[in-house]
């Protein structure tokens, strides 16, 4: 049994041998649907579950002639990362990229993890349908690799229109913007907030790789976001809500195992949902629920804040061509954990998730330690192209 895969593809070979993906060996997360593969998220609610058609992310891959490697084992659901082999076949060089669901930075902080480069596309520009996940509006379909221009490959073959998801921009990627040849025009905002209550060594690593940046030329500027701290508790409240009701299909007569000896209708209810889930999405579920039924104002409350942290984040993205953060390699090791210790790795990478807009993981490089580049929305192209730069601005220093 392989430690990386929890399905291995037994004839990975591309079925087109002139597609823009020829060659590349692609690794998928349980979440992603692959037709005739067993794709159960990881979770006992979907014991046995095999997928019945292909995520359009699977359907444009083959199109493009990727060769398909497997599914890697995730998280359940893919929340957080412990349990998670997330970027290990890239690093063990098994695949070249890895679609990973990335709910709270998930793809982001496995990239780093691995060495490798996570990109967060925005919302609206990579079909969802046929992710198996949790959070509908904070959820997007991760791309992971070992450069920004597998990344860049990778992703021009899966952006646009999905007739099926209707959430998807019309308009097509939009084209790369010039970039300056080295760090001189370049500038990076840093939210100060960001920084606050870092470990001391992540916060030592992403100050050496902005000094690194800042001596090639890049200009680091400031950007004070007093509200920082309330990505963290819109993604909570909000996430959850949705979570919550997102679950309610596992409930043994669309989906999910029906345990013996119910009662009734109600009891049936409660023992499948109970059997179905692991005791980390279990509680953040719980916790949905509670602000669903119980307070739904905290709810509403929560939706209004995320409104505002958005126009806020937009005020800022004309002052730089991107923001840079904190991005923490490391999970706390072991396959289970409470809802704060799954959560906790993601601190810094919540606000891309909850205003939609695409983040570049960059992977630690010597002394200097990885960063998070946010940039506007639909900017993924341009965003792709500096993190490439920076990135070998980092190296070339170490």
């Amino acid at each position: 049994m392989s430690p990386i895969y929890r399905f291995e593809n037994p004839d990975p070979a591309s079925a087109l041998p002139d597609g823009p993906l020829h060659g590349m060996r692609v690794a998928l997360q349980s979440t992603v649907s692959v037709a005739g593969w067993p794709t159960d998220a990881d979770s006992a609610a979907l014991t046995d579950f095999t997928a019945l058609e292909d995520a359009t992310v699977v359907q444009r891959l083959r199109q493009a002639g990727a060769a398909l490697t497997g599914l890697t084992r995730a998280s359940e659901f893919g929340f957080g990362l412990h349990g998670s082999q997330a970027g290990e076949a890239v690093r063990n060089d098994v695949a070249d990229a890895e679609l990973v669901l990335d709910m709270m930075g998930e793809c982001r902080v496995a990239a780093a993890r691995a060495g490798a480069f996570g990109l967060l596309p925005s919302v609206g520009l990579v079909s969802r349908l046929g992710l198996i996940g949790l959070i509908p509006s904070m959820e997007r379909c991760g791309l992971l690799a070992r450069s920004c221009d597998t990344l860049s490959t990778l992703l021009a073959a899966l952006a646009g229109p999905d007739g099926r998801d209707l959430t998807l921009e019309e308009a097509p990627l939009p084209s790369l913007a010039p970039l300056p040849k080295d760090g001189h025009g370049v500038t990076l905002g840093v939210i100060p907030q960001a920084l606050e209550g870092l470990p001391a060594a992540q916060a030592e690593g992403f100050r050496a790789a902005l000094d690194r940046l800042a001596a090639a030329g890049v200009t680091v500027r400031e950007l004070p976001l007093p509200e920082y701290n309330l990505f963290d508790l819109v993604h909570a409240i909000v996430g959850a809500v949705e979570a919550s009701s997102c679950a309610g299909r596992y409930d043994s007569v669309r989906y999910g195992h029906r345990p013996p000896g119910a009662k009734d209708w109600n009891e049936m209810y409660l023992s499948a949902r109970g059997a179905a889930f692991g005791t980390c999405v279990k509680s953040f579920l719980v916790q949905g629920a509670f602000f669903q039924f119980e307070r739904y104002a905290a709810y509403e409350n929560a939706c209004r804040i995320r409104a505002r942290l958005v126009a806020a984040v937009q005020q800022l993205m004309p002052q730089v061509d991107a923001l840079a953060l904190p991005l923490a390699d490391r999970v706390p090791e072991g396959a289970t954990a409470t809802l704060a210790e799954t959560r906790a790795p993601f601190a810094s990478t919540l606000l891309a998730s909850v205003t939609g807009q695409p983040a570049l993981a960059l992977p630690a490089a010597g002394a200097y330690g990885a960063l998070q580049l946010v940039g506007s929305r639909l900017g993924d192209a341009r965003l792709l192209a500096l993190g490439g730069m920076l990135a070998a601005l980092c190296r070339e220093g170490k």
